[in-house]
């Protein structure tokens, strides 16, 4: 009974998200509002627990809202030096097969571009441009969406892997784990594990997809004729992702792996290496079907008007400077680490308590990647590309108001789970364990051991309603945790699992669909690239369940 009771916030929120197609940005603090009442009337919380807790939520949430800010404010401030025009008018010419370009630019580039910002801004950019280069819109906003998924777990510096550790730490360290840094590491390299080997399976599909529902000949034999390059493609992107993986952590994977695959790519194919002979071709545009075009206007960012005299190298120079920052800072062996990664003063800052209620907060401002690099960075932009202060100040205004409606989502949303995870005995009146531990234990109790099977749906849905894989991990990776624990499921794995679904989720998520046809032009088709799109999400989610699950089942647990 009070299973049910806990889960009413989880329920009302995919009930107004999915069913009333309400922002997060509104319903996480509606999700917020009901948790209260249920900790005040069933949970016998006091209001001044309630409060403390939701304080404590408000200000654990800053860490990640300052990483979004910076990522952002990276991406509209080379929007508005000119330097993205400079960067997109690089794919113009590499290649005349879609197929070549497809990989290039919705993969390679989109997962450069998802590891440096994330929360949505590979399909933004990714999607108009095959559209430039001769794409039918509704194609490159189904290509973008669904290759936007791989790189998902490590985007924007790590965000959603990082978030889903941070949102467990506690547990952590309550069951006893002393090396948390080697468990994050851990858990960043089994969800980089799956994903490189479902990587040049998703990118097949991709390919086979357009080629089957788009191709002037309509057939998979055109496809078929790719995949030495596919594997090629993915053999590039994927070392340097699982390299990142395994010895630096969640920052790296897709940032790297991203631009070491771009550069192989580009090359490789500006000599044909591994380019099919035979040529793909999209009908002429007057046989295209009404649903492949434009309903309205192709959206184009002013920003990408601005003329700019940028060299290309000039224009990268900025993701050089984050990757070398990066890689200076995160390395141990350098010293900065153990400089910067404290919990103290000059470099934190915290609160042990707050209205008397204990909750140990600490932001961590100098570690933090969204001020080291990105705001550093995006400061250094100003004068290298010599922006006038209406650029900058554009940027910036951008920047605040696409954070905005995360910021809100997150700021409640982390205080909901907060209240989830600090409901116990205690904190109230009541004697009963947490919500999260009644949740979970209900989960548990109703699943059993067939819970691998629903793991990673858990984390598709939390995407799905909310929009962003960082967002799915904050409200399900301490309720995974708790039931792998009750279920004596391997932890590590169980998150992974999470962190997989949520990346995955991208694909159908309504937001990220709403936005890529807003994007694309193709507004009204939102029905048709959910139902394309589910297929690759499914045998995403088939395939993590059988790598992770399998694993599982053979009795593999990698902190045992």
């Amino acid at each position: 009974m009070y299973a049910i009771i806990a889960f009413i916030p989880i329920i009302v929120t995919i009930i107004v998200m999915a069913g009333f197609n309400w922002p997060a940005k509104i319903a996480l603090p509606l999700a917020w509002l009901i948790t209260s009442i249920v900790c005040l009337l069933a949970w016998k919380m006091n209001l001044i627990t309630i409060a403390a807790h939701t304080i404590a939520g408000f200000l654990t949430s800053i860490d990640t809202i300052v990483i979004i800010l910076g990522a952002i404010l990276i991406m509209n401030t080379l929007k508005h030096s000119g330097a993205m025009k400079v960067i997109n008018s690089m794919f113009t010419n590499i290649s005349d097969d879609p197929r070549i370009q497809m990989i290039i630019i919705g993969f390679m580039f989109g997962a450069f571009i998802e590891g440096a910002a994330g929360f949505g801004t590979p399909a933004a950019l990714a999607a108009p441009l095959l559209i430039s280069v001769g794409f039918p819109p509704l194609c490159a906003a189904m290509c973008a969406l669904i290759l936007n998924s791989t790189p998902v777990p490590f985007g924007a510096v790590g965000t959603p892997a990082t978030t889903a550790f941070n949102m467990v730490s506690s547990e952590l360290a309550a069951a006893g784990v002393t090396d948390t840094e080697a468990w994050k590491l851990g858990l960043t390299k089994w969800a980089a594990i799956p994903s490189a080997i479902i990587c040049p399976i998703i990118i097949f599909i991709t390919v086979t997809m357009m080629c089957m529902m788009y191709g002037k000949n309509k057939s998979i034999k055109y496809a078929v004729e790719v995949i030495p390059y596919i594997l090629m493609s993915a053999i590039a992107f994927c070392v340097p992702y699982l390299i990142c993986a395994a010895f630096l952590g969640p920052e790296f994977p897709s940032l790297i792996g991203g631009l070491v695959a771009l550069v192989i790519c580009i090359v490789t194919a500006k000599k044909g290496i591994l380019v099919p002979k035979s040529k793909f071709e999209f009908p002429a545009q007057s046989e295209w079907a009404e649903h492949w075009k434009a309903t309205t206007a192709v959206q184009e960012d002013e920003s990408m008007k601005v003329e700019s005299n940028i060299s290309p190298v000039m224009a990268w120079v900025p993701y050089g400077l984050i990757a070398i920052i990066l890689v200076v800072t995160r390395i141990p062996q350098i010293g900065i680490k153990g400089i910067l990664n404290v919990s103290t003063a000059p470099f934190a800052i915290g609160l042990k308590t707050i209205f008397g209620v204990e909750v140990n907060w600490a932001f961590k401002w100098a570690w933090n990647p969204g001020i080291l690099p990105f705001i550093l960075v995006a400061l250094i932009i100003i004068p290298l590309h010599k922006m006038k202060s209406e650029s900058v100040k554009a940027a910036w205004k951008e920047t605040g108001s696409m954070v905005g409606g995360a910021a809100i989502a997150l700021l409640f949303g982390i205080a909901m789970v907060q209240l989830f995870k600090n409901s116990g005995a205690a904190y109230n009146n009541s004697g009963m364990e947490s919500m999260l531990i009644v949740m979970a234990n209900g989960l548990a109790d109703l699943f059993g051991k067939a819970y691998i099977i629903v793991a990673p749906i858990i984390g598709v849905i939390g995407a799905f309603i909310s929009g962003s894989a960082t967002v799915s991990n904050t409200l399900f990776s301490t309720l995974q945790y708790a039931a792998a624990v009750r279920l004596g499921l391997p932890t590590m794995l169980i998150l992974a699992m999470q962190v997989l679904g949520g990346a995955m989720g991208n694909m159908v998520c309504v937001n990220n669909i709403v936005s890529a046809c807003a994007t694309c032009g193709t507004i009204g088709s939102e029905g048709r690239l959910m139902r394309s799109n589910v297929i690759p999400c499914l045998i995403y989610a088939t395939l993590t369940i059988l790598i992770l699950g399998g694993l599982i089942i053979a009795g593999y647990n990698p902190v045992a």
